[in-house]
């Protein structure tokens, strides 16, 4: 199956799913066109349909409530309900027992491509390398979340 048939078989199910608004579907293909970073954005299902092909060392990872569709837009900030400030991730839309590893590996990519399209301040050998380290780093100090304290 290829990306085109692929991304018309998504889009069948989801109009069976959800009110799909054309308009905002052809501005998404508009923008999927526009560059490799976006394309991968708006197809989280393309991703997971070629994930054991591409990734096969990958695939027995032991599996957890992953993301998903993580990409670099898709981290933030924003204020709780005690108006503290907050970062991390802000999308959970595909969330759902996978491979660890299917976040760390999206990530990079998207951080690749960003950088190459974008013109990130570190390549992508230093962006994989901060990746794994922020990970491994959370892991050991038992993934709580960052939160800052309120300012007064």
């Amino acid at each position: 199956m290829d990306v085109i048939e692929a991304t018309k078989d998504y889009e069948t199910w989801l109009r069976r799913r959800i009110p799909v608004v054309d308009e905002d579907l052809t501005l998404k293909h508009e923008r999927m066109a526009e560059a490799a970073f976006s394309f991968m954005r708006a197809t989280f299902y393309r991703w997971v349909q070629l994930w054991n092909e591409h990734c096969p060392d990958l695939t027995e990872a032991p599996p957890l409530l992953a993301v998903g569709d993580l990409h670099i837009d898709n981290f933030g900030t924003w204020r709780d309900a005690e108006g503290r400030l907050v970062w991390g991730i802000n999308d959970f839309d595909e969330a759902c027992l996978m491979p660890y590893a299917i976040d760390l590996v999206r990530l990079a990519t998207s951080a690749i491509l960003a950088g190459e399209e974008q013109g990130l301040a570190i390549d992508s050998t230093e962006a994989c390398a901060a990746i794994m380290s922020g990970y491994v780093e959370a892991i050991r100090d038992g993934s709580k979340p960052f939160v800052r304290r309120r300012f007064t």
